[in-house]
């Protein structure tokens, strides 16, 4: 007899498998199959030490390193860009961030004669003064932009941004971010935990066979002899090499540390954007760093990866300035992948592929992708913000 599913999910990627949860918790049968022996795909976490050696095909490691299982890498790691400013550029961003913080959409007495959906946030930012460096630190560290584009767009998406990071920050004090203790693979096994205790179904180290079509739809998946039926299929671009196209490439360098990274306070975490505007690039330079405080890696060490996307033929050139702020460097892993989407949405083939990891080392386009993937898959909208207690019974949840 053939075992039918709602929805098969290939790969255990962090949006994967919160879409294999949303799909089990709002009451679809879920089967979940993975080609490797771990959880995370792309975005796992690498444990013990001596693997991620292996991996790259480097000798080592040294026992300085001190013990393997001590150590969880994240092959791409997502999560402060110190910039100090003049007793005026304080002023003109302290009124910047009162405007947002105050704005409301809904209330135009909030808006100071802003059209949100006209003025420009280039406008915006002219509008307050500020200094080119003042709004390089905006744009690219708390509203998160990836590129100058945002600023010739309307200024709602910058507000709501700049007011997300606001709260985030107001909420923990010391950092508008969130890291997991044991590295970012923990994040993607919660997720599947919860498919798992609303009926999902999970099969590790398979094979995939084949994707079974028929009149142009998705009807089964074969793996390794047998043959499991399903009306949707979620997967990665490393599934369907045929359904996706490269838009751009990569470039990730992890960096084993000893110290923490200079002028950062000693910091045993932190994040460091470069902006594209100072480097003549088209694309900002990310640099994130986690330590033995997070429990990735023996005590004193650190690790930190430095990430962009390559616009040249040598991108192991283009991240020199973000490897220069981390010498001394105990050991690099360098990597350079391809930037993969989907040819097509997924609505007549039923085939839903997501977007591959990009040079950004937060989550931001990722939470973007998820909620599109959602989408097409649903005909409803998610919204990450609503809390669950809230409707049990809405797919939003």
């Amino acid at each position: 007899r053939m075992q039918e599913y709602d929805i098969i999910v290939l790969g255990t990627g962090l949006k994967e498998c919160v879409l294999s949860g949303l799909m089990s918790l709002s009451g679809k049968k879920v089967l979940h199959i993975d080609k490797n022996p771990y959880y995370g795909g792309e975005s796992a976490s690498i444990s013990p030490l001596e693997e991620l050696y292996r991996r790259f095909k480097v000798h080592g490691p040294p026992k300085s390193m001190g013990l393997g299982k001590e150590w969880n890498v994240d092959l791409i790691p997502k999560f402060f860009l110190a910039n100090l400013m003049g007793m005026f550029d304080k002023r003109r961003f302290r009124k910047l961030l009162n405007f947002v913080l105050n704005f409301e959409s809904r209330n135009p007495r909030t808006h100071q004669d802003v059209d949100p959906e006209k003025t420009t946030t280039r406008e915006l930012f002219s509008r307050f003064d500020l200094g080119q460096d003042v709004i390089d630190f905006t744009g690219h560290a708390i509203a998160l932009h990836c590129n100058e584009s945002y600023l010739d767009q309307p200024c709602l998406d910058t507000i709501n941004r700049i007011k997300l990071y606001c709260e985030s920050l107001s909420r923990h004090s010391f950092s508008p971010y969130l890291y997991p203790l044991y590295g970012q693979g923990e994040l993607p096994q919660g997720f599947a935990r919860l498919s798992a205790e609303y009926g999902g179904a999970f099969l590790m180290n398979r094979t995939i066979d084949e994707i079974v079509m028929e009149n142009g739809k998705v009807k089964a998946v074969k793996s390794e002899g047998k043959e499991f039926h399903c009306k949707q299929l979620i997967c990665d671009p490393s599934y369907v090499p045929n359904r996706v196209r490269k838009i751009g490439r990569v470039i990730r360098v992890i960096c084993l540390l000893n110290h923490p990274v200079k002028n950062t306070h000693d910091a045993s975490s932190c994040q460091i954007i470069l902006p594209q505007s100072q480097f003549n690039r088209k694309s900002d330079i990310y640099i994130s760093v986690v330590s033995y405080g997070h429990s990735v890696a023996s005590d004193g060490l650190y690790i930190a990866t430095v990430s962009t996307t390559a616009e040249t033929i040598t991108p192991e050139k283009e991240v020199q300035p973000g490897l220069e702020l981390l010498e001394p460097i105990l050991q690099k892993f360098v990597t350079v992948n391809n930037l993969l989407v989907p040819n097509e949405d997924g609505r007549k083939s039923q085939i839903f592929v997501s977007r591959s990891y990009d040079g950004a080392n937060h989550f931001e386009t990722d939470c973007e992708d998820i909620k599109d993937l959602y989408h097409r898959l649903t005909g409803a909208q998610l919204c990450f913000l609503k809390s669950r207690h809230q409707s049990h019974n809405s797919d939003d949840d």
